[in-house]
């Protein structure tokens, strides 16, 4: 099961675009600093993405500096690289 639980503050305002298309999506980018289990170690800044009504609900709602709570799940990328020959 892949499920994740996070709270930070947002280090930016959300940065939102919408895709083009006959029916647009809003896809809407942040980062999270989530503080390490001591002060002392600093923070760990997460990106994360929200699709659709969840993306316009960051768009109005979210500002810098907030504290949130994020449940979602973990999609790493995979990049294809080419051998020579």
């Amino acid at each position: 099961m892949n499920n994740c639980n996070f709270i930070g503050r947002l280090t930016r305002d959300p940065e939102v675009r919408y895709t083009q298309g006959e029916k647009p999506l809003c896809v809407t980018r942040f980062t999270l600093a989530v503080d390490k289990a001591t002060k002392n170690q600093g923070a760990d800044f997460l990106a994360f993405k929200a699709l659709g009504a969840r993306g316009e609900f960051a768009e109005k709602y979210l500002k810098k500096g907030m504290k949130i709570a994020i449940c979602g799940r973990i999609q790493t990328g995979r990049v294809k690289k080419e051998l020579p020959s």
